[in-house]
């Protein structure tokens, strides 16, 4: 940015609008930030904006490509931001429709990683929202929703490492994600995988697993469901309370 000394004032209004829900408005300053300054100069407010605000940004476009935070959000800030994604979900659409909400975070996941084909900086991407304990838990909640194909890639990345061909029983949208998170991040795969079937610490003892998809049948393998993956998600939110003082600043307090 040629002229850092507008960076303060930037960050505050985008902040500003963040909160008062102008999300085009916001977007609308990034681009003209853009116009002047160049990607950069949105890459260094979005370093520099709480990332509660952050996620309130991000959920508004679900991912979408005509957001240019989502083409240009840093892996650190995205994987900083997804730990607050889960504050606004209402309890009653966790309980009754826990599904509708796994496949809105799936398309928030996947638009955010697939928005361009730089595979170097969806790996980034990948492997900084997979090494924090809410991300583990988030690509969890995604694989909730395809437990079955899941078991079918994890045989796959330990049978043929990293020439899997992802091919499973069915075209399910979350295998081409596990299939770029199991690329991206060896440890950040095996955190998730874990997250999901708690029972195993050890990939290879999954090669062996047998999903049973008969409702009415006896669960061989212990599984988390989306909603308790869910639940676990929204405990994991972390406080923006600020210590010994009385005094607000701008992002503070909002998901307390």
């Amino acid at each position: 940015m040629s002229d850092k000394s507008n960076l303060p004032a930037l960050s505050k209004q985008v902040t500003e609008l963040v909160l008062a829900g102008s999300l085009s408005h916001a977007e609308e300053a990034f681009a003209e930030a853009a116009d002047q300054y160049g990607d950069l100069a949105v890459v260094e407010v979005l370093n520099n904006i709480p990332p509660q605000v952050t996620a309130l940004h991000m959920a508004g476009f679900d991912g979408g490509k005509m957001s240019l935070t989502t083409l240009l959000v840093p892996p650190k800030v995205w994987a900083d931001s997804l730990a607050f994604i889960a504050a606004t979900w209402p309890d009653d659409q966790i309980e009754d429709d826990p599904e509708r909400i796994a496949e809105s975070l799936f398309a928030h996941i996947h638009g955010v990683a697939f928005a361009t084909d730089d595979d170097e900086r969806r790996n980034e991407l990948l492997a900084a929202a997979s090494a924090t304990d809410h991300g583990a838990t988030i690509f969890a909640i995604l694989f909730s929703l395809a437990p079955k194909e899941i078991l079918e890639v994890a045989s796959e990345v330990i049978s043929k490492g990293p020439y899997l061909t992802g091919q499973t029983s069915s075209d399910s949208d979350i295998v081409p994600v596990a299939i770029a998170l199991a690329q991206a991040s060896e440890d950040g795969w095996d955190r998730a995988l874990f997250e999901l079937f708690p029972e195993f610490r050890h990939s290879a003892d999954l090669a062996d697993a047998e999903y049973d998809d008969d409702p009415d049948a006896e669960p061989s393998i212990l599984q988390r469901s989306t909603k308790e993956l869910l639940y676990r998600l929204r405990k994991q939110v972390p406080s923006t309370r600020t210590a010994r003082t009385s005094r607000r600043t701008v992002g503070t307090n909002i998901f307390s």
